[in-house]
């Protein structure tokens, strides 16, 4: 099976933008990613493209995907829309990389679009309940905050978890989203204002939840085959793993961990030959601030019970040993559900080819994006690496891990 490579990645800001519409905002996010690419790439490069999308709203509910590929030159593209909530275009990058890897294609377009602020708030808690179990969740009133509030209490109650440990997400993430001119709430926090917000569903306040968000974002995967023809550094796709599970938190066995996650973060690391100690960055899914701490657990950043204890070290810090959300997380930078895991992507993308600006880290080679869908119904990890490339490579067009006679290393 042949490596598959990250060559360019972009997204539109994140945030309210009622001058916008789902096809203006991917437009952006795609040019963005085309003018990332070193050498270039033409749409008719392109020979395939999968975007993720809920559709929150309602708008163009059906071939949504063409609908934007066509805006941006690519008609006549095989496009697919994937939906899987909030892991919508998480899924639709391992789509694009499985397209790759299986030879069916040479440059995939992966991508995701959100809407999210021109509907009531009514209309908006409507669409986003749809991704939790609808029979027994979201028809008895329950709500996404609720729902992961039950989250936090168990873990509270399990594992010794404080409000204070939450909050720190919170303030950590707002350092790093006000270094990021795409982010929605690109201004930092004081603990003291993440701990004293008004309560949204307790034990979260407003400052443990991300906003709802405006956006698109677009990756740009090659095989290693063609790799050569667009960068001289390449950023490879070292692992990918997926996992789902019971749609409603009620049917699952554990409260106190995402097990979607820890089967997506096992493949990725099996597949890539590496584990968690091995990460330079990680950009988690952190809809809401006990997600994250779930997410050092699930991902085996520290053992169960200890996020708590991890963020308070300030491991997780910009400048940290495992900086998790540069970008700023969902909480800062913004969560417009469908573009959401290609927006990690382009983090990863940005650090590991050092375009990340002010939050740049200091010469990254590995790096792990980790998009959940809905409550945990759904979940996807990327691994990706740095690669150095010879002069003769440079020149034959083969891949770093191809060797004279063709065959991967």
């Amino acid at each position: 099976m042949r490596d598959a490579y990250l060559i360019g990645a972009g997204q539109s800001a994140y945030g309210s933008f009622p001058g916008e519409s789902y096809r203006s905002l991917f437009e952006t996010a795609f040019e963005r990613a085309v003018d990332s690419v070193p050498e270039g790439v033409e749409p008719g490069d392109v020979d395939e493209a999968v975007v993720g999308t809920l559709g929150v709203g309602g708008r163009q509910l059906g071939l949504s995907g063409p609908a934007v590929t066509e805006h941006v030159g690519l008609g006549g593209v095989p496009t697919t829309r994937v939906e899987n909530a909030c892991a919508a275009s998480g899924y639709a990058v391992r789509q694009a990389i499985q397209a790759v890897k299986s030879g069916m294609a040479d440059v995939v377009l992966a991508g995701g679009f959100e809407i999210m602020t021109d509907t009531s708030s009514d209309a908006t808690k409507y669409w986003l309940g749809v991704s939790g179990e609808t029979e027994w969740e979201r028809l008895s009133g329950t709500t996404f905050s609720g729902v992961y509030a039950q989250m936090a209490s168990a873990h509270m109650d399990a594992h010794g978890t404080t409000r204070e440990q939450l909050s720190r997400v919170a303030v950590k993430n707002h350092a790093n989203g006000a270094k990021n001119p795409h982010a929605q709430l690109a201004f930092e926090c004081s603990l003291e204002d993440a701990q004293s917000a008004p309560v949204v569903a307790d034990p979260l306040n407003l400052y443990h939840c991300c906003p709802t968000s405006d956006g698109a974002a677009c990756a740009l995967i090659a095989s290693e085959d063609v790799v050569g023809k667009y960068t001289d550094d390449p950023i490879r796709v070292a692992g990918v793993g997926a996992g789902s599970d019971s749609v409603g938190l009620f049917q699952r066995d554990t409260y106190t961990g995402i097990p979607a996650s820890r089967r997506a973060a096992e493949t990725a690391y099996e597949m890539a030959g590496v584990g968690p100690e091995d990460l330079d960055f990680a950009e988690v899914h952190d809809c809401f601030a006990i997600a994250e701490l779930l997410a050092y657990e699930d991902l085996g950043f520290c053992d169960p019970g200890e996020a708590g204890d991890l963020i308070e070290s300030g491991r997780t810090e910009i400048d940290g040993d495992l900086p998790v959300n540069t970008s700023g997380g969902l909480k800062s930078k913004g969560h417009p559900i469908g573009a959401t895991g290609a927006g990690q992507v382009v983090e990863a993308f940005k650090q590991l080819s050092g375009k990340a600006g002010d939050r740049q880290l200091d010469d990254p080679v590995r790096g792990l994006t980790h998009n959940v869908g809905g409550s945990g119904g759904a979940a996807v990890v990327h691994v990706f690496e740095r690669e150095e490339r010879s002069s003769s490579e440079r020149s034959s067009g083969r891949s770093p891990r191809e060797s004279e006679s063709g065959v991967a290393r």
